[in-house]
């Protein structure tokens, strides 16, 4: 895709080297099970993101590791982006497994800070690779299942519902939605068609309209999760639910997946550069940063 090279240019600037090009870490960065040999395991790590691949199975584990909550920022996504690349180039993979190596939290969505305050060609850059994450995460060829062990509002929760199953923690506490309505931004066209996707067009409209955070067990009835489970069982049974999918022939598989996402992705990629300038005049209005500044310092108080 074209803002591949852009990506990379981004991750060379910030002095972080993309995950195709550093060499594998051996030992016990990767795990691996006992008594398989140590080159089936491998394990990549840049400054956000933690990659594990056991080549025996072909699945691959990426771990959010960008504390506090996993902020979906310039330089995430252009992690994130490079890492799945990497993933989708390579043949020993066939399933990636996504979760949070911050307690409480899966993502926490789009990094407020690089939509306030800045110039319209960073507003450019920064939601160029917010599409390109979805493009490429929804559009995988990759079987892809999310962990979902903490809280993922708005764009944490689009990188969920992007995955092919959602698991989530059994924990009233933790929350899921896209709830771009309370701070008064409209989640964009692609946003809402994932959601519609995936509960359906009359939960979609009411849950964006609101800007409704779900609980996990009402975020399972309503089929935003798939299933929910005890925290210390998570893994396990992202683990159970990928080797069922990958019991499956992946020709097949894939060919249905396309079928039954193409249309969708391509509505993104014909309308992308529209879609890029509708984000810029959006956001720049001074009634939208003045909410986002809001937002800002009401989290602040939090914090203090």
């Amino acid at each position: 895709m074209a803002a591949v090279p852009v990506l990379a240019r981004r991750i060379a600037r910030s002095g972080v080297l993309p995950l195709c090009r550093q060499p594998p870490v051996w030992g016990r960065a990767a795990w691996q099970p006992p008594g398989l040999p140590l080159a089936l395991c491998r394990a990549f790590s840049n400054n956000k993101i933690l990659v594990e691949l056991d080549e025996s199975s072909g699945v691959a584990t990426m771990k959010f590791k960008s504390p506090p909550v996993n902020s979906l920022s310039l330089d995430f996504l252009t992690e994130f982006c490079i890492s799945l690349e990497k993933l989708e180039n390579d043949r020993a993979c066939r399933g990636v497994i996504f979760a949070s190596a911050v307690p409480k939290i899966f993502s926490s969505g789009l990094d407020i800070t690089e939509m306030c305050g800045k110039s319209t060609e960073h507003y450019a850059e920064f939601w160029r690779a917010v599409q390109e994450m979805w493009l490429r995460l929804y559009g995988s060829s990759m079987v892809t299942v999310a962990a979902v062990n903490g809280s993922s509002p708005a764009g944490g929760c689009l990188v969920a519902l992007s995955c092919d199953y959602r698991i989530m923690v059994e924990n009233p506490k933790f929350s899921i939605g896209l709830n771009e309505a309370q701070l008064g931004i409209v989640a964009p066209f692609w946003f809402k068609d994932t959601f519609v996707n995936t509960v359906g067009h009359r939960v979609a409209e009411r849950s964006l309209q609101l800007g409704s955070l779900h609980s996990a067990p009402e975020a399972h009835r309503i089929g935003l999760v798939d299933e929910l489970v005890p925290e210390e069982k998570l893994q396990e049974k992202a683990a159970a639910v990928m080797a069922q999918w990958l019991a499956l022939p992946d020709h097949a598989r894939q060919l249905t997946k396309s079928m039954m996402r193409k249309a969708v992705l391509d509505r993104l990629v014909a309308h992308r550069e529209e879609d890029i300038q509708n984000f810029i005049s959006f956001i720049s209005k001074e009634s939208i940063q003045k909410s986002l500044r809001m937002y800002m310092e009401m989290l602040k108080k939090k914090k203090s």
